[in-house]
């Protein structure tokens, strides 16, 4: 079998994509979306659990990492940001919008519309060919399936899956469905993608090229990417990285050249 295109050659590909978001500048950009005072609690009486203890964060155009044990709150509060699940106390702020107010059909429609998410398993359908896959996203929102289908090949082709369009998951490897994955998460042209352990179920060649990918195809678009990961070397490929314990943010560290350095 041949060989597949080059990581420096996709993100090549990449870079010279035209995109309809702006680029982003040297400034401190203004925040996609906010946390304030984000709490999440389960149960009661002695078995209450935290999982967020009042949690503020402002994420902005390009790659956060968030990082913490199991049981540290990343994961809780990606879905509250994401309008997953309200929070228990606390608001979010997206485009003048607080979603915590939001009915459940309109989160549902902001999640479908304006972000992108990649879990771990890569949640495809088993029955449908990977371009189908990408193009749900599309086709739920009303466009044909052939104007779908069109944009997923694009999108395959840029993520180096041209010829593979037709496959379904079951013919693809581990870091090819997580690519297909990424498609689907950015065919949309999402504002922000969310990503849940993406490399968790890689092996680390395969993780790190997918990280790769994923973290310079959403930054060459001018979004933001948040990644909730235990992994150090998933969170150095990002810009900025906050660390969690026991439902709080306990540390922040800035990587500018982040982006860069993934791409050589």
């Amino acid at each position: 079998m041949a060989a597949g295109p080059s990581l420096t050659r996709l993100l090549i590909m990449i870079d010279t994509t035209p995109t309809t978001q702006p680029p982003t500048t040297g400034h401190r950009s203004a925040p996609v979306i906010s946390g304030r005072g984000l709490t999440m609690t389960y149960g009661s009486g002695p078995s209450t659990v935290h999982a967020l203890a009042g949690v503020d964060l402002d994420v902005h155009p390009g790659s956060l990492a968030v990082m913490g044990p199991s049981g540290s709150g990343k994961t809780s509060l990606l879905h509250c940001l994401a309008g997953i699940v309200r929070p228990s106390s606390g608001h979010v702020q997206y485009q003048g919008t607080d979603l915590t107010t939001l009915s459940d059909r309109l989160r549902t429609r902001l999640r479908r519309d304006d972000f992108g998410f990649v879990f771990q398993s890569g949640q495809l359908l088993a029955e449908l060919p990977a371009n189908e896959n990408v193009a749900l996203p599309l086709m739920l929102g009303g466009l044909s399936l052939r104007e779908a289908v069109g944009r997923a090949d694009v999108w395959l082709g840029r993520l180096g899956l041209a010829g593979m369009e037709r496959r379904r998951p079951g013919e693809l490897s581990g870091g090819q469905l997580q690519r297909v994955a990424i498609a689907r998460a950015l065919v949309t042209e999402p504002r922000i993608v969310f990503a849940d352990e993406p490399t968790g179920a890689l092996d680390q060649r395969t993780g790190a090229e997918v990280m790769g990918l994923l973290e310079h195809a959403v930054v060459a678009t001018g979004a933001a990417l948040v990644v909730v990961t235990h992994d150090p070397g998933v969170a150095r490929t990002c810009a900025r990285t906050v660390t969690m314990a026991d439902g709080r943010i306990v540390a922040e560290h800035h990587r500018p050249q982040a982006a860069t350095a993934v791409a050589r």
